[in-house]
């Protein structure tokens, strides 16, 4: 299992230079085997030299103690080593500062320098004792066992530390590249992680923004009429039977037709809920995107029922019509097809202003204006002031405060330009122009 720079970062705890009590520990034994090494080897120095045994044998100790610093000043443990290579000691030392020296991340001109007077100091030595030991008859080779024996000893004491140490400096740089790569991935899966939990909220507020402004525009504007018809069949009940009769049919059809537009919004709800399980079992990250898509597509997937058109348009205001409205419906252009959206949210519109009209307006006479252009379709919906101002509190009808909001929130959702606002007669204005494209 690979640590990540935080977790190595927390294992840092051994003392003073050392990253790990182990490699104290392992330092320690290093030192003080080759302070054992040194100071044997002491002896016959101070022997060779004419110096008390005891002096060879403390310089010996403090020469071979120096090993304990290898991992802080490498350099001045390799530099040590080869000052005592004339006097035959700390080859113990000589190996592991070396290896420690190639190991360690300093210039490579210090590295082959230093290897280079190793080596050097080594062959010469080996070479000056070869030498001696064949003069006086230890050895009775030929004459070319000096030079062999010489470099092979400086080779075979120099290269395989040198060698390892090169490899495993290189080793333990990959390994911190390979952990700053995993911390690196890590934050980025974080970020993507956050962003997907972001993109998902999101796309769950726009659903359920969409829902409610779907449910608004299914159930107000039918529901206003019925109410209206009902007020008018309350009103002719006994007076006019054949008008009451008349004006009960209309409340069956529109409550039908709420009954249908609300059954076909719980089929797409029910598509909407399969699309959400489908992300729910996909990864995290693929939790945005399928949200997000299930938000733009839920309406259209696995059959659902399209929105309203433009050819209703002419039906819609024969119902506003119907319910009393003096309504006239003018349109100007080359009629024409749009993309759904278009005209659902054209129908839309005029669909809530004559709902805003019978709440707050009943009776008004009232223009609805349809412009098929060469780049966009522009309507507008204009009543004048009522008539009786108290008509519309009498037939009850409440209002959210969202109709406008919808509205406006459809026609900029599809790059178009969305006004309303009251006219100088008193009355009431809605336009809006939607790009055909």
């Amino acid at each position: 299992m690979t640590t990540t720079g935080e977790e190595h970062a927390r294992a840092l705890t051994g003392p003073w230079w050392w990253a790990r009590w182990r490699s104290a520990v392992l330092d320690g034994s290093l030192a003080l085997v080759s302070a054992v090494e040194c100071g044997a080897e002491g002896v016959p120095f101070a022997r060779d030299a004419g110096i008390p045994v005891s002096v060879g044998i403390v310089f010996g100790l403090i020469a071979g103690s120096v090993l304990l610093v290898r991992r802080k000043w490498p350099i001045a443990v390799v530099l040590v080593a080869i000052a005592i290579t004339p006097a035959q000691m700390g080859f113990l030392m000589g190996i592991v500062g070396l290896y420690t020296l190639a190991a360690c991340e300093l210039p490579r001109r210090i590295i082959v320098a230093l290897a280079g007077m190793t080596l050097l100091g080594t062959m010469i030595v080996t070479f000056v004792r070869v030498r001696q030991d064949m003069a006086r008859g230890d050895l009775t080779l030929g004459d070319w066992f000096v030079p062999f024996a010489s470099i092979t000893t400086s080779l075979g004491l120099t290269a395989p530390p040198l060698l390892l140490g090169l490899y495993v400096g290189a080793r333990r740089r990959l390994m911190e590249s390979l952990r700053e790569r995993a911390d690196s991935l890590e934050r980025e899966l974080q970020l993507l992680a956050e962003r997907a939990e972001e993109r998902a909220e999101w796309a769950r507020n726009e659903e359920r923004t969409r829902i409610a402004r779907e449910m608004h525009d299914v159930v107000a504007h039918r529901v206003s009429l019925m109410v209206v018809h009902a007020a008018a069949l309350q009103a002719v009940a006994r007076k006019d039977p054949e008008k009451a009769v008349k004006n009960a049919a209309l409340v069956g059809d529109m409550g039908r037709q709420a009954l249908t537009e609300l059954r076909e919004m719980l089929g797409v709800l029910r598509a909407g809920e399969d699309v959400g399980r489908r992300a729910a079992s996909a990864p995290l990250a693929a939790v945005g995107v399928a949200a997000a898509e299930a938000a733009s597509r839920v309406a259209d997937e696995d059959g659902a029922v399209e929105g309203p058109c433009l050819s209703e348009l002419e039906e819609l205001v024969g119902q506003s019509a119907a319910a009393g409205m003096a309504v006239d419906l003018s349109v100007e252009g080359e009629v024409r097809a749009y993309a759904a959206e278009v005209e659902q949210t054209a129908y839309r519109v005029v669909q809530e202003a004559l709902t805003n009209v019978h709440k707050h307006a009943a009776g008004a006479k009232t223009y609805v204006r349809l412009a098929h252009r060469g780049a966009e379709i522009a309507m507008q919906v204009e009543n004048g002031p009522p008539p009786e101002p108290a008509s519309a509190s009498a037939v009850r009808l409440p209002s959210g405060g969202n109709g406008l909001v919808g509205m406006r929130e459809r026609v900029v959702g599809l790059g178009g330009v969305f006004v309303s606002g009251p006219t100088d007669a008193g009355g009431f204005r809605v336009s809006a122009v939607i790009p055909a494209a």
